[in-house]
C-alpha cells in the first residue's frame, strides 16, 4: 500500500502541472501552478505541501503519524473538492472547458484518501505469561 500511496502522491503533483481548465473568451489555460489571468490564485502549491506531510507521515510507521496522515488527506480532499468545483464554474454565462489535470488532481486525492484509509501497520500482540498458578 505505501508504494501506491507514493504513486498517487507523484500523480497529485504531476497534475498540479497539467492544464485544468481551458477559459475561451480570454484564451487562457489554467493549471494548479499558473492561473495567470484570474483571482484563483496557485492552488497546486497547497497541495504540494500536503502531499509533502502525506510522503513523510506515509513513510514513518507509528500510529500517531497515521492519524495525522489522516487530517493531511482529508484537508487536502476537501482542497481539491473546492478546486473542482470554484475553478471549473461557470461565471458570466461562459462555462471553461475542463481538462484532464482537473480529474486527475481529483482522483490522486480520492486516491490518497484511500490509502491512508488502509496503510500498512504491523501491530503487535502482546504476549501474556503462561505461568499456571499452584
Amino acid at each position: 500500500m505505501n508504494w501506491l500511496a507514493l504513486a498517487v502522491a507523484v500523480l497529485l503533483i504531476i497534475s498540479c502541472f497539467i492544464p485544468w481548465v481551458y477559459i475561451e473568451s480570454r484564451n487562457i489555460t489554467i493549471s494548479g501552478i499558473d492561473a495567470t489571468g484570474t483571482n484563483y490564485g496557485k492552488p497546486g502549491y497547497f497541495h504540494i505541501v500536503l502531499v509533502t506531510f502525506f510522503i513523510v507521515f506515509t513513510l514513518i510507521a507509528k500510529v500517531w503519524a497515521k492519524r495525522f496522515n489522516l487530517i493531511v488527506v482529508a484537508l487536502n480532499t476537501a482542497w481539491a473538492a473546492r478546486n473542482f468545483f470554484i475553478i471549473a464554474t461557470c461565471q458570466g454565462g461562459e462555462c471553461p472547458e475542463r481538462k484532464i489535470g482537473l480529474y486527475l488532481m481529483l482522483i490522486a486525492s480520492l486516491l490518497m484518501l484511500l490509502t491512508a484509509l488502509f496503510p500498512d501497520l504491523e501491530i503487535k500482540s502482546e504476549k501474556k505469561n503462561d505461568k499456571q498458578i499452584k
